[in-house]
This record gives structure tokens, C-alpha cells and sequence, in this order.
């Protein structure tokens, strides 16, 4: 077999390297530096003095076939046809030809889509299926999610703040997003115990698998009306839905109890300071559809004072550890509970390990 014909398989992924743009082949690892040329453009120089142009769009996520289509064709016209999708849901369309920057541009806005997301900026939210497509969401995602990015549209096409803030969102607690080591982390929670039903859970579900599907071993069998069934110890649950997923007889969503978290300071860079993980700045706010004014509102206070208030290159955590914590409180005028002290007896062991060098 040939080297071509090796990578001919029924298991697996195609080779990565077979999609590559002929330019990134040819400088593979061999790139010297990158800066940004305009608002959501980036340019990528090679010790050969090639260039490569990523221009960097906005997407919702959930994209249509026909949204999909589109941008392939724009692909094919003005990129030998490569795009590649990055993991905060953007588009980045890549060109070897600068004239063709603004005639792209031009066409992904009169597509409704927005280019930017690169420096200063807010970037593309990460967010998870919500009510569209998950069983344990306790918000929605692209709702939420929209609302505020519509609000703070410009954050996204232009350079406004002192360093980057990235955002996401995780429709339940389990965070299917990279929500915990996000600027601005907003975590839908649930409140209520599930509930049980006896007779569908012995008729649906394994009792056994219920059981071990709870990672804080809340969950006992237990005998009622002389048959098996389970009871939940609430003082262990923490309502993360696992055992909803494994038996529907267990159903925890309750539209007066489920609502969102919003948590700040979180990232994953370990630029200037280590990575950490974010922190609870607003312990609940109940859902509030279509367009969560609440959630937007505190969303918004937080990009405010950490706009007027950080040095630049400082990112949301750095600021606030500057700042300290009584004192982001008060700007933002979020109210201290007992929900935000940190009780976790393996926090400090958890919390603190870092490959961050400071050489």
C-alpha cells in the first residue's frame, strides 16, 4: 500500500493534514508572528514571507444547512474553499489574497453575520444545547446567549475593553462548556430534588444503574409499599440531573425553581498569571424568556466596571484579585450571601496546582 492508500480506513476520522490550506502545509510549524490588521482580521507572516489572512465570524452555533451551504460557497469563491470552524463556534475563512478581505467581508455582513472576535474583545460564547436539544438543561442556551450578545454587539466587532474577556454557558451544572475557566461563566442550575415515580421507575428504568449514576452516592434503594423503589438523601444531592439521564422516571426541571449562576475571574491562559478557575458573583437568577433582562443587565454591569476599572492587558480575574472582592461587589452593587464563601474543605489542594512559570 501506498502512503495515500494507508490513510484509506472505514474506522475513525479522515487525516487532518489532507484538509490543510496548500499554504499551512508548506509552512507547517515554521510561523513567525501574528498581528491584527482590522477589527476580526488576522494576519500570519512565515520565515518564507508567505501570508495568510484569517478573517474571523460570529456564528450562533446552531447553524442551518442552507447558513451552512452559504459559507462554503463564500469558501469556494474567495478562499480556494477553506473555512475552518474554531472551538468558540466561530468561522474563520482563510485567504492568501488581502484584496478579497473587504469583498468578503462585505458579503458575511449582508449575511446578517458579524466579523470581529479577535483581540480587545468579547469573544464568541461557548454554549451548550439547552432546551433545544438537552434533557437536563435547567436554562435555555441560545437564548440566553443571544440576548446578550445582542447587547454587547460592539464589544464583539471592535476592541473597546483592556484585554480579552471570553464567555460561556452551560445549560445545567454538569457544564458541557468550558464554563469554569471562562471571564464571564454563566451555569443554569436546577433547585429541586427529582422527582420519583414508582411506577415508571420500576417499569423503565434499572435500579441498580439509578443508583450508580450519582456521583455523590444520594441515592439508596428503599422499599415502598412493599416494592423496590429509590429515595434521594437531599442534603447530598446537588441536583446535577445524572440519574434523570440514565431513568425518566426522575424528572428534576420545575420552571419556578430552575434559573442561572453567573461566575466571573475564571481562564485558562497562563500568560502573567496561573490559570484559575472562575468564581460565583450572582448565586440565581430565575429564567426570565425570550430575552433574560436580568441576566443580560448583570452581564453588562460586570463588562462595565471591568471596562472602566482594569489596566490594560488585565483580564477579569487579574482585576478583580487587584481590586479585591469587597470592592467588585461594591462597584457592581451584587449582593454578598452565604452562597458565595467557599466552604470546599479540598479547594485550597483543588484550586492551586499550575504549570504557570514566571520566568
Amino acid at each position: 500500500m501506498g502512503q495515500e492508500d494507508k490513510r484509506i480506513t472505514d474506522v475513525g476520522v479522515p487525516n487532518y493534514e489532507d484538509y490543510l490550506p496548500p499554504i499551512i502545509k508548506d509552512n507547517y510549524g515554521k510561523w513567525l508572528y501574528h498581528e491584527v490588521i482590522k477589527p476580526g482580521v488576522l494576519l500570519h507572516v512565515a520565515e518564507s514571507g508567505d501570508k495568510l489572512y484569517s478573517v474571523r465570524v460570529g456564528s450562533p452555533r446552531l447553524l442551518s444547512t442552507d447558513t451552512i451551504r452559504d459559507f462554503a460557497n463564500l469558501a469556494e469563491k474567495y478562499c480556494g474553499g477553506f473555512l475552518r470552524f474554531t472551538t468558540r463556534n466561530n468561522i474563520e475563512f482563510l485567504l492568501t489574497d488581502e484584496n478579497n478581505i473587504d469583498l468578503l467581508t462585505k458579503e458575511i455582513n449582508e449575511m446578517g453575520f458579524p466579523v470581529g472576535g479577535i483581540d480587545n474583545t468579547i469573544g464568541n460564547v461557548i454554549h451548550t444545547q439547552g432546551w433545544l436539544h438537552c434533557h437536563t438543561s435547567a436554562s435555555d442556551a441560545s437564548g440566553v446567549v443571544k440576548a446578550i450578545m445582542d447587547e454587547l454587539y460592539d464589544y464583539f466587532v471592535n476592541p473597546l475593553l483592556p484585554a480579552k474577556i471570553r464567555m460561556a454557558f452551560a445549560c445545567c451544572i454538569n457544564m458541557c462548556g468550558s464554563v469554569a475557566t471562562s471571564d464571564i461563566a454563566l451555569v443554569a442550575v436546577h433547585r429541586k430534588l427529582p422527582e420519583i415515580n414508582d411506577e415508571k421507575l420500576r417499569n423503565l428504568c434499572e435500579i441498580p444503574t439509578v443508583v450508580a449514576s450519582c456521583p455523590v452516592h444520594a441515592i439508596r434503594v428503599v422499599k415502598r409499599d412493599d416494592k423496590t423503589s429509590v429515595e434521594i438523601d437531599k442534603k447530598l444531592c446537588f441536583y446535577c440531573g445524572n440519574c434523570y439521564t440514565v431513568c425518566p422516571a426522575m424528572p428534576l426541571s420545575d420552571k419556578n425553581y430552575d434559573g442561572l449562576a453567573i461566575f466571573v475571574g475564571g481562564k485558562i491562559s497562563n500568560t502573567r498569571t496561573k490559570p484559575t478557575f472562575a468564581k460565583l458573583a450572582v448565586p440565581f437568577l430565575h429564567n426570565n424568556p425570550p430575552r433574560w433582562p436580568e441576566v443580560v443587565d448583570a452581564v453588562k454591569t460586570i463588562v462595565k466596571a471591568y471596562k472602566n476599572g482594569a489596566q490594560k492587558g488585565e483580564r477579569v480575574g487579574e482585576w478583580i484579585d487587584r481590586i479585591g472582592w469587597p470592592r467588585f461587589f461594591e462597584i457592581t452593587g451584587f449582593e454578598f450571601t452565604k452562597y458565595h464563601i467557599d466552604d470546599f474543605r479540598l479547594s485550597e489542594a483543588t484550586l492551586n496546582y499550575s504549570n504557570h512559570s514566571t520566568l
